[in-house]
């Protein structure tokens, strides 16, 4: 979601609904999943598969960063969107109910610094609050590192600390800075240290450049309906363009919400790819278009074009948690990969799991140990929360 702060509207509510419904489900009971992840010796039959998700799409705001922040003037608390109040009971309840023994957590509001001293210290914050909650629940959070392309050095000062030192899994970076997308030149320093570590890259998009922050683009149209699927296609095309895979070849890109638009327009793509400066070569197309990684958070629409244009094992599970709520990660999210044709049973496991797994062979592993019987929080009515 935007990173502007506006006051929380009806509509941001309704679509929050879910969110804090499951709070009040005890802690401990939603510490217990966590023997679920999989490793030796425990089952892993087709419900089991189920109950050790790892969620690769889910936004993080640091409570503790919030309060920095704060003091430091970059936001107003009462002003923070329902995308902007993460909190743990809530979020183990639904990483419960939802069969996640994982989230890689993508930290938000990382653009607001002011200057580069300001961003190194609150980057020092949030790497703190993500390595206590870390600890406090052993194997059921991973993490990003964000990069500030508008601070170059931090970035790296912020590469060596979180993906050297702390063991992030991977780093994130947004589709386009001021209108300038993955592709251009001024990206190649902060690439190529990532690629010498083999790193992995999460894009999320934002509101299409040009436009005031939060101001849609349409009236009456969120932009996160359709515009941060055109901003990640963008980004998508632009890494294709520029080579920028081929310069890299130990870089994977994950695209949000099943890569937008582009397996869509993956054949148009082939087609008129002599029009883009450079041309692009319909082989070279079609070779970036199964070198991407793409999660299931939107939620994600039948998946057979996808399976097509990269291959099931190129699919991530991911939630869009807390930016979209319990309600929709109940109805939409979970049933569009567990009840698509597109998908073999194999293929399931690999998307819940395996596939993640595979890439990110760091993320941490819950306990192997199962625990004793333990109560099962109550079931939800899909409205609740509204």
């Amino acid at each position: 979601m935007s990173d502007s702060t506006q006051p929380l509207s009806r509509r941001g509510l309704l679509i929050a609904g879910g969110a804090m419904a499951s709070a009040a489900v005890a802690t401990e009971k939603s510490r217990a999943l966590a023997w679920e992840a999989g490793g030796p010796g425990v089952p892993d039959g087709d419900d089991d598969v189920r109950r050790t998700k790892i969620d690769v799409h889910h936004h993080f705001t640091a409570p503790a960063w919030v309060d920095w922040a704060e003091r430091e003037g970059l936001l107003r608390r009462e002003e923070l969107q329902w995308w902007a109040r993460w909190e743990a009971d809530s979020t183990l309840a639904l990483m419960d109910r939802a069969g996640i023994a994982t989230a890689v957590l993508n930290p938000t509001m990382q653009d607001r610094y002011r200057s580069a001293a300001q961003a190194r210290e609150g980057l020092s914050v949030l790497f703190g609050a993500l390595t206590d909650l870390t600890h406090e629940y052993p194997g059921r959070f991973a993490f990003l590192c964000p990069v500030l392309p508008d601070h170059p050095e931090v970035s790296t000062w912020a590469l060596r600390r979180a993906v050297d030192e702390l063991g992030a899994v991977g780093v994130s970076v947004k589709a386009n800075y001021g209108g300038v997308y993955l592709g251009d030149p001024s990206y190649d320093r902060f690439l190529a240290e990532v690629d010498e570590r083999s790193g992995i890259l999460f894009t999320h998009p934002l509101d299409l450049p040009g436009k005031p922050p939060g101001s849609p683009t349409v009236p009456g149209i969120p932009n996160f309906m359709c515009d941060f699927l055109l901003d990640t296609t963008r980004a998508a095309v632009d890494l294709i363009r520029a080579g920028t895979l081929d310069r890299y070849p130990r870089l994977s890109v994950v695209l949000p919400h099943a890569g937008g638009f582009l397996p869509q327009i993956a054949t148009r793509l082939e087609a008129f790819g002599d029009f883009c400066v450079p041309p692009l070569d319909a082989s070279r197309v079609r070779d970036c278009l199964h070198r991407f990684y793409y999660d299931t958070a939107g939620p994600l629409a039948p998946a057979c074009t996808l399976v097509t244009t990269a291959g099931a094992d190129r699919i991530l599970f991911g939630t869009d948690w807390p930016a979209a709520s319990a309600e929709i990660i109940d109805r939409f999210t979970v049933p569009a990969v567990e009840t698509d044709h597109a998908f073999t049973d194999h293929q399931r496991r690999g998307i819940y799991r395996d596939n993640a797994r595979r890439l990110m062979p760091t993320l941490p592993r819950p306990a192997h140990t199962r625990p004793g019987p333990r109560e099962h929080a109550p079931e939800r009515p899909l409205g609740a929360g509204k």
